[in-house]
């Protein structure tokens, strides 16, 4: 395959590129709008996104842990449904999509990203009690030892209703990043960004079987808890309870989402640095939040971390040896 697929394809209209001409690797020069043509298609490949192939790769890899591991029959099935959709879905675009749909193409793996989410739920084990005792005995000393839960409740419930809002919002700095590449009209962009954003997010899904855990507001109950309760905290609470999975929380998702988002922004967009540091911002009271509301182990976000900037890494490198 090459690095083939993770070219940067423009995804506007194709009446945009009628007289735009690109030097191709041979140096022959080639229409942008004669390449992007179904029928130019010669390696079935060529019909996804690079958003698209991650996706898929992501949702393959669930159906075989789900067969590995002996999941029930429905989770079976309906991890075994979920590539098959995905390609039928980004094939029949590619042969017959419309400018609506190719901008459709842009959002809709912004919720697939949840539903990849959610499907770690069917992978439950029992948590590494000793990892969690070493990473809660971390957070004890982070918190407590060196002030970070007196420096958040300063100046009382501020700050405190600061993070967990972000926390809350989470899920909104994806598409605030995305529509930003709309706003500035580098549409084309769209998947240099997803690229990194699913990247690190989906490995940091894909590794959250394999480190079953507890979050430490329910491993630890009254350890280190915020002496704040304000409605976002409430809301937050809630939707953990009801929304979220119970499999792990190494690595962080908010985390990786969050900075996944961050430098995805920044790779598709590196003129524009002041966007980049707004997003950066809101990533980093994100990872403060998961802390100090105790929904997250200080090494689960730093994990999470780790991942986003080595997705971002490598996208840059495959870029360079093209």
């Amino acid at each position: 395959m090459g690095a083939a697929w993770w070219t940067d394809v423009p995804e506007v209209p194709i009446t945009c590129f009628n007289t735009v001409s690109v030097m191709s690797r041979t140096g022959k020069s080639i229409s942008l709008a004669a390449a992007a043509q179904p029928a130019a298609v010669t390696r079935w490949w060529s019909a996804f996104r690079s958003s698209e192939l991650l996706l898929l790769g992501y949702f393959t890899y669930v159906a075989c842990l789900a067969i590995a591991e002996h999941r029930a029959l429905g989770y079976r099935l309906a991890a075994a449904v979920m590539p098959l959709l995905v390609s039928a879905a980004a094939i029949a675009a590619t042969r017959h999509g419309q400018t609506w749909s190719s901008m459709l193409r842009d959002w809709v793996p912004l919720p697939l990203v949840l539903i990849a989410y959610w499907q770690v739920n069917w992978f439950d084990s029992a948590p590494l009690v000793a990892r969690q005792m070493q990473w809660v005995a971390w957070d004890r000393e982070l918190l407590n030892g060196f002030g970070l839960r007196a420096a958040i409740e300063s100046l009382g419930p501020v700050i405190p209703a600061l993070l967990e809002f972000c926390y809350l919002m989470l899920y909104v700095i994806p598409f605030l990043c995305l529509a930003a590449l709309y706003w500035t009209g580098q549409r084309r962009r769209v998947d240099r960004f997803f690229q990194v954003l699913l990247g690190g997010t989906l490995v940091a899904y894909a590794l959250l079987p394999h480190f079953p855990s507890v979050p430490p507001r329910l491993a630890f109950a009254g350890d280190s808890l915020p002496h704040y309760t304000g409605i976002f905290r409430q809301i937050n609470l809630w939707v953990l309870d009801h929304l979220d999975i119970a499999t792990s929380v190494f690595p962080s998702g908010h985390v990786a989402v969050a900075f996944s988002s961050v430098f995805g922004l920044r790779r598709a967009l590196p003129e524009r640095p002041g966007l980049t540091a707004m997003a950066l911002v809101a990533a980093m009271l994100v990872f403060i939040a998961t802390i100090y509301g105790r929904y997250h182990y200080a090494a689960d976000g730093l994990a999470s971390i780790a991942i986003a900037t080595g997705v971002w890494g490598f996208c840059e490198i495959v870029e360079v040896h093209a």
